[in-house]
Order: structure tokens, then sequence, then C-alpha cells
């Protein structure tokens, strides 16, 4: 690949790059055939560099600047490149040559022209692309899908009103790319601080995806690999939505109690305290409801999926360590609103945590001791639906030879007051008659 650098010095911008992706498809094509998953060298990186992302070869040479019709135009040369491309390993290759990051000072330009072309494939619905970045998306560390996700909810939630309906119809076009989106945009809205609240054109959309078709969830745990290296997104949005769901009563009763003085949330004007008084409140209720149901039912059916790859007990979905954190924010939020006496909101939090700790233990999502739980949320509010959950099913004994119609009981009696079964049971005689006197 080196010895056509020459050749692309004596291009304008526009055909060098062109002129790069044409040679690069040949390379890799041949490379394909020979040694099926081969890896892109770094001469291939460097090129790539230099003559799509205008980064000079020479430290001291100024990098050059596209203007934007010229970046239009490249972005353009891109995603007719992916979409006349068929085979799908030379796409995902090239796709991974161009903007897998290198830990250089090119990942920045790198990363800006990949939003830039991710949301013109979702306005376009060039789905070559999207299920590119949807592989891009699972293999790269997560503070890089943090940053593209951020760029595609400012573009299709927050800065044109309405276009999130373009972004919501690409669920039917690629729903890998838009499980891998949630994954992401759970990791970059958290609820930790107000800033970190999703918008609800953003919270709507995933609500809508997720309610409609709980499975699309699980699209990325049924179609790759078990293990993903720490750092990366996980391999379900569970955790993200389960935190959600969890933290929403109170995130949003903090917002509402921060709120008196305008500011500015996710690029929409902070009107929160008025709203979350008012119906709109009440409909962002009903959706993290709708979220909650819809993620339970993930859960339930998630048992068979894990027992079918051989994984159930083996693979933990939902990670301890994002319990832990979970709740800690949970009680540290409490105590924040103390003073505004959050008796509802807490209830709902620990309820909604109460039974998706029920409900990933039992599915086998969760895999940790019940010791491990009731150590972690010691320190939470009384709950009565919690405590059963880290006290466990009761164990019934086994027992052996019982008569017919004998039922046993389930909690066994205290030493010093026998049960009713130790006493002499009374054989029913159909020919005896007994003495009735109505109580007057």
């Amino acid at each position: 690949m080196t010895d056509i650098r020459h050749s692309l010095l004596r291009r304008d911008a526009l055909s060098a790059a062109k002129e790069l992706l044409y040679h690069l498809d040949i390379f890799f094509n041949s490379q394909l055939q020979n040694v099926p998953g081969s890896l892109v060298d770094k001469s291939t990186i460097e090129l790539v560099e230099e003559f799509i992302f205008q980064l000079p070869k020479e430290r001291n040479a100024q990098p050059k600047r596209l203007s934007s019709l010229q970046e239009l135009q490249l972005l353009e040369i891109m995603c007719c490149y992916f979409q006349e491309q068929s085979k799908d390993a030379v796409r995902q290759i090239i796709f991974s040559a161009l903007f897998g990051p290198q830990g250089n000072k090119a990942d920045e330009n790198r990363l800006a022209m990949l939003g830039k072309l991710v949301s013109m494939a979702i306005a376009i619905c060039r789905v070559p692309i999207l299920e590119c970045t949807a592989l891009w998306l699972q293999r790269t560390h997560a503070v890089f899908c943090v940053k593209l996700a951020k760029v595609l909810v400012e573009d299709y939630c927050i800065l044109v009103p309405g276009s999130v309906q373009t972004l919501k119809r690409i669920v039917h076009a690629s729903p890998r790319f838009c499980c891998q989106l949630i994954t992401a945009v759970t990791a970059l809205y958290d609820l930790s601080t107000d800033d970190l609240i999703p918008p609800q054109d953003l919270l709507e959309m995933v609500v809508s995806w997720v309610f409609e078709d709980p499975r699309l969830t699980l699209i990325t745990f049924l179609n790759s690999a078990a293990n993903l290296p720490r750092g990366f997104l996980e391999l379900t949005p569970l955790p993200g939505l389960i935190r959600w769901c969890a933290l929403a009563p109170l995130a949003y009763k903090r917002n509402c109690k921060t709120s008196s003085a305008p500011s500015c949330v996710n690029g929409h004007s902070n009107k929160m305290c008025k709203e979350v008084e008012s119906d709109g409140n009440k409909d962002i209720k009903i959706l993290y409801s709708k979220l909650h149901l819809s993620v339970l039912q993930v859960l339930m059916i998630l048992q068979g999926h894990l027992t079918e790859k051989n994984l159930y007990g083996r693979l933990e979905l939902i990670m301890f360590d994002h319990v832990e954190r979970l709740v800690g924010d949970i009680n540290k939020l409490v105590k924040e609103l103390n003073h505004s006496n959050p008796v509802k909101e807490v209830e709902l939090a620990l309820d909604r945590l109460a039974q998706a700790l029920q409900v990933g233990i039992a599915s086998g999502a969760l895999l940790c001791a019940r010791d491990n739980l009731r150590s972690i949320c010691s320190a939470l509010p009384h709950h009565n639906l919690l405590q059963l959950v880290l006290t466990g099913p009761v164990q019934q004994p086994s027992h052996t030879a019982l008569p017919p119609g004998f039922y046993p009981h389930i909690h066994t009696s205290p030493a010093r007051y026998p049960m009713y079964s130790t006493h002499p049971v009374q054989t029913y005689m159909p020919g005896m008659a007994f003495s009735y006197r109505p109580i007057r």
C-alpha cells in the first residue's frame, strides 16, 4: 500500500480520498481471500490519516482543512462506497481501518467524521453504514461510543425539533444498530446529575422501541461472543435501563429541587420544576413505567436464551458492580432529598429496584449471593418488598410418605409451640350423629 502514496500526493483532497478507498477495496479483497480476518497494518492507517483525515505525515507540516462543501462531498463518497460494496467482510474491515481509534491525535478527526457519516446514514437510511457502526460500537472502548452517541442525540433529539422521528424509524432498517445505540445512550445519560437526565425525545424513542419489541435489547447478546473486554459497552442495555427506571423518580425530584433558577439541561430551556408538577411529568412517569415493564419482560425471557447458549449460571449480564453503584446512587439521592420528604419517590425507586433484582436473580442475569446484596442494601430505607427479595425464598423441607390431604406448613413453628399436625386427628365417621346447637 505504501507505493501508492506518491500518486495520491499529486491529486486533490477529494480525488485522493476516493482513489484510496478504491485501493483499500482491492487490497482487502485479496487479503481476505488469503487470510480471513486479516488485521489492518500501520502503513494503511497512516495513508488513511493522511488522505482521509488530512493529517500530514511530516511532523512540522500544517494539517489541511477541508471546506464544509468538500467535507460533505467526502461523506457522500464514503456513503456511496459502503452502499455499493456487497461483501460484508470487506465493508467491516475498511470501516475499521477508517474509524478504529488508534490512540493518537487523529482520533479526534476520526470521531468527528464518523459522527457526521452516521448522522447522514440515518437521514438517508444507509443500512450498510449502520450495520458497520453497530459492530464498531460493540468493539470500541466505551469512551468513544459515548461520544458518538452524544453527537447523534444532539443531531436528532436536541438541535432540530421533530427530527427524532427520522431516527425512530431506523429500528425497522437496522435493529442491531438501535440495540447498540440504546446501550450507548444509557451509558451516556446515567442520571447522576441533572445534565445527564435523558432528553424527553430520546426517552420516548427508547421506550417506544423497547416496549414494542423487548427482544430488541438482546440482539447483540444473541449474535455475538459472550465475553467482552472491560471498558467496552455492556453486552445488553439492561443494566443501563434498570438504572434509568430505578433512579428516575429521585433524579427528577432532585431536578425539580435544583431548577428554581433558569438554566439549560440537554439543550432545552430548563422549566423542569414546572413541568414535573404538570401533565408533562405524568407523561414521563408513564414512559418510565412502560420501560420498567419491558425490562422485566426481557429478564423473564432471558433464562431460556441463557440455557440455550449453555450460559445459564455462567454469564453475568447484570454485573454486581453496576448494582452496587446503583444502590449507592439511590442512597445518595435519598439523603440529598431528605428535607423535601420524597416518600412516594423513594417507595417507587425501591419497588423497581427490588423487582429488577428479584427477576434478574431468577432469570440468571444477576449472579451474586444474597448476603452480598444485603450488605450493599443495608443503608437503604426499609422497604418490605426489598426485604423479601434480600431474604430469599423459604426453603421447604423434603417430606416423605405424607398422608393424602396433608399440606406441610411453610414456616416451622418455635419448639415450645407444637404444630397442629402433632395433635391427634379425629377420624370422620359418617354414621355418627353430632350435636348441633345454634348460636343465640
